[in-house]
């Protein structure tokens, strides 16, 4: 995958404390709603803003006797992800309850899987810069159901209970803790996003809630990490606090921040750091206690009765494998290697599926690196101006790419097909028919282009005798010549000529 460049492992955050430095230890928890018409367990609608409790079946809402059944597809999409990240998948997995009270969880229990997931260790590369990269180990991947949404700010004295989301397919991803610094944190749940969006089993939105994380945070001393690995002794990292449904890659980074520092001024005050949950605000910018961190036995996890172990065949394994698309990191490396672009704009490119789709759309049988340049700078720039995306995107890649055609074939030039961008954003329309239709072609003529040499040489005696003793000046006749004929002269035939005209 990474065999083009040779990476090196970013070095570890530290943290000056008042008494020595330490080291950030971190491991998350992300949830990642399976993208599924259909949640995990009932027909019910996965349709995001719809009226509350209107997407709930029987057994959603825990009705008695209502008996929950398996979502083929919630699976299928589980094992694919598992596969874009590299891990084993596990052909007998299982579902487990686990049980808890929380009013918007009817059943009591949310199923879940906690003795045998369906997919096992993998592993994710996060890019850190150029050449840097740190290799993150997954534990595991489970599938459980979401529970529903309570809403206390709807009335000052009742809190009201949304069941939509109740049994909703969510995928666990469960990292070791190999992460070392906040700005590592959100590159990885980044890249994690990336590659669902790539394979198609979630939808990334962080805004809604689809994907969240749930961020471990540990300090220790300098050497203590480096004892961990060599004994996996977890008393080495420190007592960790678990930071709850952190779903902005921003706020990850400053409560990691923030809760480095509050475990430091403990320790370094002789205190206990107490394993605990806790929730970041981002009013204050600061971490807060929600409850002491329950253990696995808390939640008296026992074997789901209604359902039968999961078996599936390596065969249907090798079926979702040989119809994955091409991922992130491989799409990244042929745009280096075959279309000739550096590492930065291959990123860039790469960096949402939606981007790359439209770069490769407007490459087909094109320069890459002059596709690359149009995309990055220019529609890429007026989008973000616009607050836009390739999505809703004015220019398409087919006209987009007709302008590159133009570029290519000498119709236009650079100057000519900005405006000519300009006016594909403004008013749409084909591009070679709004170049012939309005006369923007450019000159090719090199008896015209010599007479408007001529014209601006004669025009300018002082400044021809300049130019001839520093020819760094010519580039203002250059640059004439274009004002005067509305930028359609060939440039390139402008420079040759304006340089053998004052050489002779």
């Amino acid at each position: 995958m990474l065999d083009h460049l040779t990476y090196t492992a970013p070095e570890p955050k530290v943290i000056a404390g008042a008494k020595g430095d330490w080291e950030l230890v971190i491991g998350l928890e992300v949830h990642a709603q399976v993208a599924s018409n259909a949640k995990l367990f009932s027909g019910a609608s996965t349709g995001f803003g719809a009226e509350p409790n209107s997407h709930v079946a029987f057994v959603d809402a825990a009705m008695p006797g209502m008996l929950p059944v398996i979502n083929e597809f919630c699976v299928a999409q589980a094992v694919k992800t598992g596969l874009g990240l590299k891990a084993a998948i596990n052909l007998r997995s299982a579902f487990d309850r686990k049980n808890y009270f929380y009013p918007d969880l009817p059943q009591g229990y949310q199923i879940s899987q906690l003795y045998h997931p369906i997919v096992g260790e993998g592993e994710v590369i996060v890019d850190m810069g150029p050449g840097v990269a740190r290799r993150v180990r997954i534990e595991r991947i489970h599938l459980e159901q979401d529970a529903g949404k309570s809403i206390h700010d709807m009335d000052p004295t009742m809190s009201f209970v949304d069941l939509n989301r109740t049994g909703v397919a969510l995928m666990e991803i469960v990292s070791r803790p190999d992460i070392r610094g906040p700005e590592e944190a959100a590159a990885y749940v980044a890249k994690l996003r990336q590659i669902m969006r790539y394979l198609g089993t979630c939808d990334g939105n962080m805004q809604n809630g689809n994907l969240r994380a749930d961020v471990n945070v540990s300090v220790c001393k300098p050497g203590d990490y480096e004892r961990y690995q060599e004994t996996q002794d977890f008393s080495h990292l420190g007592t960790r606090c678990e930071i709850k449904n952190m779903n902005s890659l921003r706020f990850i980074q400053a409560a990691i921040e923030y809760e480095a520092r509050r475990q430091i001024a403990i320790l370094e005050d002789g205190g206990t750091v107490v394993q605990e949950t806790r929730l970041y605000d981002p009013d204050n910018g600061e971490t807060r206690s929600m409850r002491s961190k329950e253990e696995a036995h808390d939640y008296r996890y026992f074997p789901d009765p209604d359902l039968l172990p999961l078996d599936i065949e390596q065969e249907w394994v090798d079926g979702i494998a040989q119809s994955m698309p091409e991922l992130p990191d491989e799409k990244k490396a042929r745009f280096v290697k075959e279309l000739g672009l550096s590492e930065y704009d291959a990123g860039v490119l790469t960096a949402e599926v939606e981007s790359a789709d439209y770069f490769e759309a407007v490459a087909q049988g094109r320069d890459g690196k002059m596709a690359a340049n149009w995309v990055i700078n220019e529609l890429f720039g007026r989008l973000n101006k616009e607050g836009l995306s390739v999505e809703t995107s004015p220019v398409s890649a087919a006209q987009l790419g007709g302008v590159i055609d133009l570029i290519g074939s000498g119709a236009i030039s650079g100057k000519i097909a900005k405006e000519l961008f300009e006016i594909l954003w403004t008013e749409g329309g084909d591009p070679a028919a709004i170049v012939e239709e309005r006369g923007m072609k450019q000159v090719t003529d090199l008896g015209a282009i010599e007479k408007a040499v001529d014209d601006i040489i004669a025009a300018n005696p002082a400044q021809v005798e300049k130019a001839r003793a520093n020819p760094k000046l010519a580039g203002w006749f250059v640059g004439q010549v274009l004002k005067a004929t509305g930028g359609k002269a060939n440039p390139a035939a402008v420079q040759d000529l304006v340089a053998k005209k004052l050489g002779a």
